[in-house]
């Protein structure tokens, strides 16, 4: 039987229009996407994490987007410290 807490980590994106354009949001969901992707083996099971993408996030490159993830999901203790 599984439950929440064996369910694997779930992830919610939230990106508005104040991202920018159509093109900018679906870069930004893309990115985020893959982020939670490569961290989700290391989020406790049963979590549900929301993320939600500030304006700044279209100008930023993804290794800016990944080091934000890191510092903000360590600080959440969402990630073990390294």
């Amino acid at each position: 039987m599984r439950g929440p807490e064996t369910e694997p980590a779930r992830f919610g994106l939230i990106t508005s229009r104040r991202v920018g354009g159509a093109v900018d949001r679906n870069r930004v969901r893309r990115r985020l996407r893959e982020l939670c992707r490569l961290n989700r083996s290391l989020v406790p099971a049963g979590w549900l994490v929301v993320v939600i993408a500030k304006s700044s996030a279209a100008a930023a490159s993804f290794a800016d987007l990944r080091e934000e993830w890191l510092l903000l999901a360590r600080r959440l203790s969402i990630l073990p410290r390294p």
